[in-house]
């Protein structure tokens, strides 16, 4: 049967979810987007929240922008409970790890139930998805990659070299319209409507991003387990003594 086009991606995106996010970084990079209005960032862990808004004083503007609403609170009954859709959700979790609270958020059952029908018709979604290097791709990144593409049509994985992680780190985009852009189409949006002038991206930095090597890229094409309650994969070198650090 022929599948017609649905709408564009949200090129003029004006709302958003943060999933954790709780130091502030990701909702003060949101709100550099003049289309946003609204943001709302959810976080489990009040204590974070209040030392990051007290001493990280990089995110201090974000924190005190009327724009933002934050949310104390388990970010997967938060969605359950919001009866709005969203133009962008954003996964900046924690790593799954076993007894973590964050392991079921990179659930197919979700993100196909719980998160996709919060987003708009034509809304993305961005998660965090673990080390994506060499010796690591394996631990969760190649999993959430493959369970998203089990939920969403179009899916995009990208990685950049975290230095702060010792690792490459690897994040999933997903949509159920393409969301594809142009080089220079990607740029002119960024200059027309993001404050300030961005330290790291820019259009030909996302294309790098988006370009992986030969081993991970055979790895997600290969990829068939898909991440879920019973079949849950974990981050190496943490587990039980994780819940009593």
């Amino acid at each position: 049967m022929f599948d017609p086009p649905g709408p564009p991606f949200p090129s003029q995106p004006q709302d958003g979810v943060i999933m954790g996010g709780g130091e502030g970084s990701a909702a003060r990079e949101i709100l550099k987007h003049t289309t946003i209005e609204k943001v709302v960032m959810c976080d489990i862990d009040q204590e974070v929240v209040d030392f990051c808004r007290r001493f990280l004083t990089v995110n201090s503007d974000a924190f005190c922008n009327k724009k933002l609403e934050l949310v104390i609170k388990d970010a997967k009954a938060e969605l359950e409970k919001r009866e709005e859709k969203f133009d962008i959700i954003v996964g900046d979790l924690a790593d799954p790890v076993e007894g973590g609270p964050c392991y079921q958020l990179y659930t197919k059952s979700f993100y196909q139930n719980i998160l996709k029908p919060k987003l708009s018709p034509n809304g993305i979604f961005v998660t965090q998805a673990g080390p994506a290097g060499i010796f690591t791709h394996k631990e969760v990144f190649t999993s959430i990659y493959n369970t998203m593409k089990q939920v969403f049509k179009y899916v995009k994985a990208y990685t950049a070299h975290v230095p702060s992680f010792a690792d490459t780190w690897g994040w999933v985009m997903a949509s159920d319209h393409e969301f594809d852009v142009e080089v220079d189409e990607m740029d002119r949006r960024i200059e027309e409507r993001v404050k300030g002038e961005l330290m790291y991206l820019n259009a030909p930095s996302f294309v790098s991003a988006a370009t992986l090597n030969k081993t991970i890229s055979l790895a997600l094409e290969k990829e068939t387990e898909v991440y879920s309650e019973e079949n849950a994969r974990f981050i190496h070198g943490h587990g039980v003594a994780y819940r009593h650090i």
